[in-house]
């Protein structure tokens, strides 16, 4: 194209935190349904691996990121513009759990903000920007799909941060929702629990209970969630999975745990 900008054959969908665990994996799923995914996250190597697990196809773009950051985030969306002139996905995905086995009184304030920016308010800024340019172009409309987590109706112990967050993304989700009708944008929400990614290692060696013991839980394989988010995006836009929740079968979440 004259502009610069490459023909538009498939889908184009952001993922945010693709660098590793549920990002990478619903990254390699997409990508594998035919998908023009850009890869961003705040490692580029790890960014890069991704691309390279790819395999074959067009090459996935890189575009580091913060999402913390507004002008990044605005950089981001900017390159999807330049480079494909439109979105039809936002996974938004990138989150950070925070300082681990730390006591809600001993939780420093720089930590909070740290898990704050990064898991709501990256969202957010992710989310106004894809809808933006999904509002914008033509044809009009876009699904947004935000990682939840089973602390959104859940808390582990010692997890205020995280656990408020992720309480706030539902939020997020509703209103997305409903601010995106008369634009054809659809937003779901995916929560997660026990996805086996460098992030739930722990899981098998034994994590703090509610009634104060330690102990393991079972994980499921991170490509079952890949496999979920790939369903939730390929629906037309007549049709949305609002709330899914996909979870290793016995974990401690049903009944008493």
């Amino acid at each position: 194209m004259s502009d610069g900008r490459v023909s538009v054959v498939s889908k184009v969908a952001v993922v945010t935190g693709a660098g590793s665990g549920v990002g990478r994996a619903v990254a390699l799923e997409l990508l594998e349904a035919g998908w023009s995914v850009v890869l961003a996250g705040r490692r580029e190597a790890a960014l890069a691996e991704t691309a390279r697990l790819a395999g074959g196809g067009p090459p996935a773009p890189v575009v580091p990121t913060d999402v913390a950051g507004p002008e990044r985030v605005e950089a981001l969306f900017a390159a999807v513009r330049e480079r494909f002139g439109r979105l039809d996905l936002l996974f938004n995905n990138a989150g950070s759990f925070g300082p681990r086995g730390v006591a809600l009184v001993d939780l420093a304030y720089e930590d909070w903000r740290s898990v704050v920016d990064t898991n709501l308010t990256g969202a957010f800024l992710c989310a106004q920007a894809a809808f933006r340019l999904m509002r914008d172009q033509e044809p009009q409309g876009g699904r947004i799909i935000n990682n939840g987590s089973i602390s959104a109706h859940a808390p582990r112990p010692d997890s205020v941060a995280y656990t408020a967050t992720k309480h706030a993304i539902t939020g997020l989700t509703k209103s997305l929702s409903l601010d995106g009708r008369r634009y054809r944008i659809a937003c779901g929400q995916i929560d997660i629990g026990n996805a086996a990614t460098e992030m739930t290692e722990r899981m098998s060696a034994g994590v703090p209970q509610a009634n104060g013991e330690v102990a393991a839980e079972p994980v499921m394989d991170v490509a079952d969630v890949a496999r979920t988010v790939r369903h939730m995006a390929s629906l037309p836009l007549e049709a949305n999975v609002q709330f899914a929740t996909v979870m290793a079968t016995a974990m401690p979440y049903i009944g008493r745990g």
